[in-house]
């Protein structure tokens, strides 16, 4: 008996090691994509100056879903090269184009200083970094799923997105900790940058563990690795399942924007809370979704993927209008950490099942590639425009309840795409293998 355990105790350490290592570019991936959320205010007024302070939000969250458009390129590009290369030498290189993006932000001088520039150099920044992240959670989800013990692969997968909460709980505190110790006007006039700052000094951290990797077993496995141009034509010929994965992902994409990236500027310039308040809730929905997610993926390998994903978006379409009309008639604290807790609950167990889900349903072969392309196009079209849209929402309709219609829109997505892949119990994938 003792000898049994002490051979699989090494087992266990390296796949808790192999899920640190793996997910430690997801930390500075949404380490970077937070922080240019919450200061969307101080961004827009250093790099996107314009009379109307809605105009330059907007500009701002503009160039944040610009950058959001490269995923699906990225997700084609660079996922291509992981199916073809490996997981490990992909996901360093996808960590090397993210931390250039990052640097270039930190560092970029204001429109005062250079002009037109500024907004040039900052959309190519954002341009780099959506490019990166379209196979960075694709291809660090299908490294976790690939090294997932039997039985247990949404449990598995669900740590990409639960890493990714360590990185908004971090941030938080650093900006909690700024609006402290410095004046509100030089947290808005250079202050902001000091966590981007704090961003480019990790870098070389998670190189360090990115470098350790191990190459996947089912990866070395395989006979023979699909070329480049095989890659492309197999995930052009799979365009169904990648556009019913992308319905999935919707939900998660949304959902995440809204409760992360978007509260911040929804707590301060819509409900007129403290600063302090708004940085608050994030922080504490971080760590909720860093408990939800694992939580959803344990759940959806024991009752399966379809009833936790359904029950969970049917929840959010019922419950999303109720929710914010009742926050918005009389805005507190308490009302907004109620809420967010809500649709934290909501986005971490959709989200734990989904991943599984999505990995599940795309060809082996070409996993990497279709996984990222279906998650890049949800998070490039639906995801990331979040702040946009709930921004654009309330400007025209008065409403400040409103971005729950986008909300609702993306449950609706993920109950007729997961109807349309479990049907008859079996997904896609198992359907057409049947059938051939």
């Amino acid at each position: 008996m003792s000898q049994s355990r002490s051979s699989q105790t090494p087992q266990i350490k390296s796949r808790i090691g192999a899920i640190l290592r793996a997910t430690s570019g997801n930390f500075l991936e949404q380490f970077d994509f937070f922080l240019f959320g919450f200061y969307a205010q101080a961004i827009a007024k250093a790099f996107f100056p314009s009379e109307n302070e809605t105009a330059a939000l907007l500009n701002a969250f503009g160039v944040f879903w610009l950058g959001a458009l490269m995923r699906p390129v990225g997700a084609i590009v660079l996922g291509a090269y992981i199916d073809r290369i490996g997981r490990r030498q992909g996901l360093i290189v996808t960590l090397s184009i993210m931390a250039v993006g990052t640097v270039v932000i930190a560092f970029c001088p204001t429109y005062a200083t250079i002009g037109v520039a500024a907004p040039i150099i900052v959309l190519i920044a954002r341009l780099l970094q959506g490019f990166s992240a379209g196979v960075e959670l694709g291809g660090v989800s299908v490294y976790l799923a690939e090294i997932a013990t039997p039985g247990n692969r949404g449990f598995y997968t669900s740590f990409q997105s639960a890493s990714q909460q360590v990185a908004i709980f971090v941030a938080s505190i650093l900006g909690y900790i700024l609006s402290q110790s410095m004046p509100a006007a030089t947290v808005a006039a250079w202050g902001w940058r000091i966590p981007f700052f704090v961003g480019c000094l990790i870098i070389p951290v998670i190189f360090f563990l990115r470098r350790t990797l191990e190459e996947t077993p089912a990866f070395l496995a395989m006979k023979r690795h699909p070329s480049a141009s095989e890659v492309f034509a197999s995930a052009m010929a799979n365009w169904r399942i990648v556009i019913l994965g992308m319905m999935i992902a919707v939900l998660t994409t949304t959902t995440f924007y809204f409760v992360t990236v978007y509260t911040p500027t929804f707590g301060k310039t819509v409900l007129k809370l403290s600063t302090q308040d708004a940085l608050l809730v994030t922080l504490l929905v971080a760590v909720t979704n860093f408990i939800w997610n694992p939580v959803g993926g344990a759940v959806s390998d024991r009752l399966g993927r379809k009833p936790v994903l359904l029950a969970i978006a049917g929840l959010s379409f019922v419950t999303a209008y109720p929710a914010l009309h009742w926050l918005v008639s009389a805005p507190s604290f308490g009302k907004l950490l109620t809420v967010e807790m809500m649709f934290s609950f909501y986005f971490g167990v959709y989200s734990g099942a989904m991943l599984g889900c999505l990995v599940e349903i795309v060809p082996a072969h070409v996993r990497t590639t279709c996984f990222s392309l279906a998650f890049a196009l949800a998070a490039g079209l639906f995801g990331t425009f979040t702040p946009f849209v709930s921004t654009w929402l309330i400007d025209r309709t008065g409403d400040k309840a409103s971005p729950c219609y986008w909300l609702m829109f993306g449950a609706a997505l993920g109950i007729i795409a997961t109807l349309t892949v479990y049907r008859g119990g079996q997904t896609i994938e198992q359907r057409e293998t049947v059938a051939a």
